[in-house]
């Protein structure tokens, strides 16, 4: 069941904002309309290209046997890494991502060379005859080999704030524990795929799906060996992104362009689902440790939390997703002596990237780990104690890394939701149910979520817009953010028609493309709205000032000022004058008035000093907070999500209903990573859930038959665009409730005495096994 309540909010004039409007593509989307890329007519010269991958995990290159590859039909050309006329390392930060395998294979599956044929098929019929000479070398396949070998893509990373070893041995209760915490496949709906399209000399115009136009333009420029102003790159919309797309698109973008220069035609890449699975970066997987001291009450005394990263073999982005684990270990919680250590491992995996979330869900569940532990120790319901230890006022509210934690809405927040889902009637309820029921056993748990709202490289942080009002009062708008299906296209036409006061129809929001807005930040860190709203924004102030200032020229009135000229409902007024505003734009376009803008926007406040691992990386918090009930049967450890709750803070929501949409949707998805989604690895390094047949996403059967969202009203206090607040990432966590009712369940069976250390993801195997453990005595309580 859904909630979808109407807020309180006001300054709301023109109504294009704070209103649900379907989504820009709904229509053409599901009457299959929407042109992505595999979709978009074909030129004529095109052809197709596949790649050949590495068949070891590590191991050195002796040679690669093309001849049966050349030979085989349909064949155009055949490339590998000696063929690349400019750079090789196309990696997004810190070297050490080949476009192809250079001298030594990195992991199983990685692109070795690429085909370039008739037709696709041609393309990866050939792909498959190479004959590949490798010498294997010992694998790195573990976070617990890559830290005794001291292998790592980036140094360690430490943040701490009080005196945590006087605290810890002063606390009067203590308790450790580890957690291991799998990874997750993207499973976007369209996968990866690039068309190329050859222009005249050195020009090349992509088309791509992908989170990061610039970066793709940057990187394509650099291998081609030419200037970035050679090459174009269009995105008009992905079939879902969540993050594999973020850096991870660029190689094969990359590739299709290479081959489209070499052999002068259009050059389509598209991957097959398996070999997309295994040669893409999945969410991190870690192996998180801690200890805490609390006192009789279960109030955190001192907490030390290890976060070590499984990053696969190069960097990536794994320094920022560390960091980002790092600073959301806490979640809502005041940790007052506290040392946090975060470690980037090395291993001979794809290398792993970002995902919705990035890092923070896998520090957020160690702050959760934390309070059920506590709560058994205790005695307590783990609501009580995460109500306990919650951020609070004066010298309860800095976090680990220095920021002092603001406009903490919380309390009010879970005490709103607690009454809102009968907590403590369904937990009576639940408690009196297990202890009749002999197999199925139920669980509850409530839990926040305070996720930080910001890249935390701060030149991230920075947006550009082109506006274009034409002659009949329509608009063009441009901006760098990419949509994904999460609506930012959407937001960004409800903004700028809310400037203007005209009809959302008459904005129509461009294809994101490298010629219009240049060098811009990928579309990730939830921060779509929040930049490219503000750069939208400006560009439709910078016209309206223009607008108004010849409209007041026109009245020729003294004591009237532009600043007083007022966009609503289709006309422009300035006191008793009034004149619609189609009619004014084309007064303003006989009188040489410019009718296009750029506009731009650059996060203020924010900051972060790594030497010292202090600052305020975060402009502001998204807060969050969701109750689960599941039923899990102890015979064979399946388990059903019977009933979810969701209070979910967006600020003053642009748009309610894709703002719902967005918390359903990462809630699930969460759910997956927690549950059902679990990636397996074979003993020599390659990836066995390689398709949708061993690797299980949620389906509509595991949705929760009671499902109630509702939004939390309440205006960001930051100035935001229109005072509302991401919410693309911070749902995906509210997941977490889910996980922590499981292991409730499992709980009743030592009348909650003992915390079960189950994994994540709590497969239905892992919770039978995490089970028959605790009914043989093979769990001790680790809590002294």
């Amino acid at each position: 069941m859904r909630k979808l309540i109407e807020q309180p909010f006001t300054s709301n004039p023109q109504g294009k904002v704070g209103k649900s409007h379907p989504h820009e593509s709904a229509i053409r989307q599901v009457s299959g309309q929407a042109r992505y890329v595999d979709d978009m007519p074909e030129p004529g010269n095109l052809q197709y290209a596949a790649v050949g991958t590495s068949p070891e995990a590590s191991g050195v290159i002796n040679n690669i046997d093309l001849t049966e590859v050349w030979t085989s039909p349909g064949v155009i050309d055949v490339i590998t890494v000696d063929d690349v006329p400019g750079h090789v390392d196309i990696a997004p930060v810190f070297d050490g991502d080949p476009i192809f395998a250079q001298g030594r294979v990195l992991f199983n599956g990685q692109a070795m060379f690429a085909v370039l044929a008739d037709s696709t098929h041609h393309a990866r019929q050939a792909a498959l005859k190479a004959k590949i000479d490798i010498t294997p070398t010992t694998a790195c396949l573990s976070v617990s080999e890559a830290k005794q070998q001291d292998n790592f893509v980036r140094p360690p990373h430490f943040m701490h704030q009080g005196d945590f070893a006087s605290a810890f041995a002063q606390s009067e209760c203590t308790a450790q524990g580890h957690l291991s915490i799998g990874g997750q496949e993207h499973m976007y709906l369209e996968g990866q795929v690039s068309m190329a399209i050859n222009d005249e000399e050195d020009r090349v115009l992509v088309y791509t799906s992908s989170q990061h136009p610039s970066e793709v333009q940057k990187l394509i420029a650099e291998v081609l060996g030419c200037k970035l102003n050679k090459v174009v790159v269009d995105m008009r919309r992905m079939g879902g992104g969540f993050g594999g797309k973020e850096t991870q698109a660029a190689q094969w973008a990359c590739i299709a362009a290479l081959l489209a220069k070499r052999n002068q035609c259009a050059v389509k890449l598209r991957l097959p689902r398996m070999q997309d699975m295994i040669a893409t970066g999945k969410r991190h997987p870690f192996e998180n440790s801690y200890q805490v001291g609390f006192n009789q009450d279960g109030l955190i005394t001192a907490a030390a939390i290890d976060i070590n990263g499984n990053c696969g073999h190069s960097p990536d982005l794994s320094d920022a997703i560390v960091d980002r684990a790092m600073f959301h270990c806490d979640n809502g919680y005041y940790l007052e002596n506290v040392n946090v250590a975060g470690h980037r491992c090395r291993t001979n995996q794809v290398s792993h990237t970002a995902y919705r979330g990035f890092g923070g869900p896998q520090g957020m569940i160690m702050a959760e780990v934390m309070m059920d532990a506590i709560a058994r120790k205790v005695g307590k319901d783990p609501l009580t104690v995460r109500k306990l230890n919650l951020y609070g006022e004066n010298e309860r509210n800095l976090t680990p890394y220095g920021m002092t934690v603001e406009h903490n809405l919380l309390g009010d927040l879970i005490d709103r939701l607690e009454t809102s889902s009968d907590y403590w009637a369904r937990r009576e309820t639940i408690t009196q149910f297990n202890k009749t029921s002999p197999i199925v056993k139920k669980g509850l748990a409530l839990t926040p979520v305070k996720f930080g709202i910001s890249f935390t490289a701060k030149h991230l942080n920075q947006a550009g817009a082109l506006l274009h009002v034409y002659t009949d009062g329509s608009m063009q708008i441009n901006h760098g953010g990419t949509e994904m299906g999460q609506g930012l296209h959407t937001k960004i036409g409800q903004i700028v028609a809310n400037e203007f006061g005209i009809s959302l129809h008459d904005v129509e929001v461009t294809a994101t493309r490298t010629d219009k807005v240049p060098n811009t930040s990928p579309t990730a860190a939830s921060s779509g709205t929040d930049l490219n709203g503000k750069a939208a924004q400006n560009a439709c102030i910078i016209v309206k000032q223009r607008l108004a200032e010849f409209y007041a020229e026109q009245i020729d009135d003294n004591a009237l000022s532009a600043d007083d000229v007022v966009f609503s409902d289709n006309r422009v007024t300035l006191a008793e004058h009034s004149i619609d505003f189609v009619q004014l734009v084309q007064d303003a376009y006989i009188g040489r008035v410019s009718l296009s803008s750029t506009g731009f926007y650059k996060t203020p406040k924010i900051h972060y000093d790594r030497s010292t691992g202090n600052g305020r990386p975060f402009f502001y918090f998204a807060y969050g907070a969701s109750v689960s009930e599941v039923a899990v049967d102890t015979l064979t450890g399946e388990y059903k999500v019977e009933r979810v709750d969701i209070l979910h803070d967006v600020g003053r929501s642009l748009n309610p209903a894709i703002d719902i949409g967005q918390i359903e949707g990462g809630f699930i998805q969460g759910m997956g990573w927690l549950t059902t989604e679990d990636l397996k690895w074979d003993n020599k390094g390659r990836l066995i859930s390689n398709n949708p047949a061993t690797y299980k996403i949620p389906a509509i059967g595991d949705t929760p038959e009671v499902f109630n969202v509702d939004l939390y009203p309440r205006d960001n206090d930051e100035d935001s665009i229109y005072h509302s607040k991401a919410v693309g990432e911070p749902p995906f966590m509210l997941a977490n409730s889910v996980w922590c009712a499981i292991k409730d369940a499992i709980s009743s069976l030592t009348d909650y005495k003992v915390d079960p250390p189950l994994p994540a993801p709590a497969t239905p195997e892992a919770v039978l096994k995490c089970i028959t453990a605790l009914e043989n005595g093979l769990f001790s309580d680790k809590v002294s």
